[in-house]
């Protein structure tokens, strides 16, 4: 420490999987929140999170989709607004986020964009989507892009979550469902697979301890900071 005169002592902490191993792991269901990026009657982004959530409940989770219709833009309504209130309690419900979305113009939907913005980084003390985990998935008219999924991936880490490794980008997505709206079985599918397997195993994993990875040396000095001069305020009082 006598090679680093910025830090505050009493505040640095050396990471330890004591920390880790000291909290008991959470047994109860995974919880799941999805959210899709289409309003259209036959929407393939909010197909392809329903297919996503029949292999998550078989995996052991509980799901919740929050229908984004009648969702107002960023600004052109109060936090108050039902909608608003409703997404916000579920995302605080929720352990771990998929988000689905088509591209559009080579971009995420803007009502997918909505949906995320009207997600608040802090609630007071609480940030809603800190440390949950995230898993993207994207649908295409054409052939296969990863726009939307890039633009997810920055949005997620802006959002502070623990977005997952891999991802799945469904290709001329209209070929991919048959008429009962269900997915057929492909290599696209097996992908889906794939990434609801890793994002049940990220949730289990992180879910008990997240309070503890998301912990910050700086927050922790801010926090420090803001107890002193209250306490000083107090005493010239």
């Amino acid at each position: 420490m006598t090679d680093l005169p910025n830090i505050d002592k009493e505040l640095f902490h050396k990471p330890s999987l004591d920390e880790t191993h000291g909290n008991s792991l959470s047994s109860h269901p995974p919880k799941i929140l999805l959210l899709y990026g289409s309003l259209r009657e036959r929407s393939f982004s909010r197909l392809l999170a329903e297919e996503a959530e029949r292999i998550l409940k078989a995996m052991g989770c509980e799901t919740k989709f929050f229908n984004p219709h009648g969702l107002p833009q960023v600004d052109d309504a109060p936090e108050t607004h039902p909608k608003v209130v409703e997404l916000r309690e579920l995302v605080e419900w929720s352990e771990g986020m998929i988000w689905s979305s088509p591209e559009r113009h080579g971009a995420m939907t803007g009502l997918m964009k909505s949906q995320i913005d009207w997600i608040p980084l802090s609630v007071g003390a609480v940030r809603p989507s800190q440390g949950k985990t995230l898993a993207l998935l994207q649908v295409s008219g054409g052939s296969q892009s990863f726009n939307a999924l890039n633009q997810m991936r920055v949005l997620g880490r802006w959002m502070r979550m623990i977005t997952i490794p891999n991802q799945s980008s469904v290709p001329k997505a209209f070929l991919e469902f048959d008429d009962t709206n269900r997915m057929k079985p492909s290599a696209n599918y097996d992908r889906v697979v794939d990434v609801m397997e890793e994002l049940v195993k990220f949730t289990l994993l992180t879910r008990s301890v997240s309070g503890y990875l998301t912990d910050r040396y700086s927050e922790r000095k801010e926090s420090a900071e803001e107890l002193s001069k209250r306490v000083n305020q107090r005493s010239s009082q």
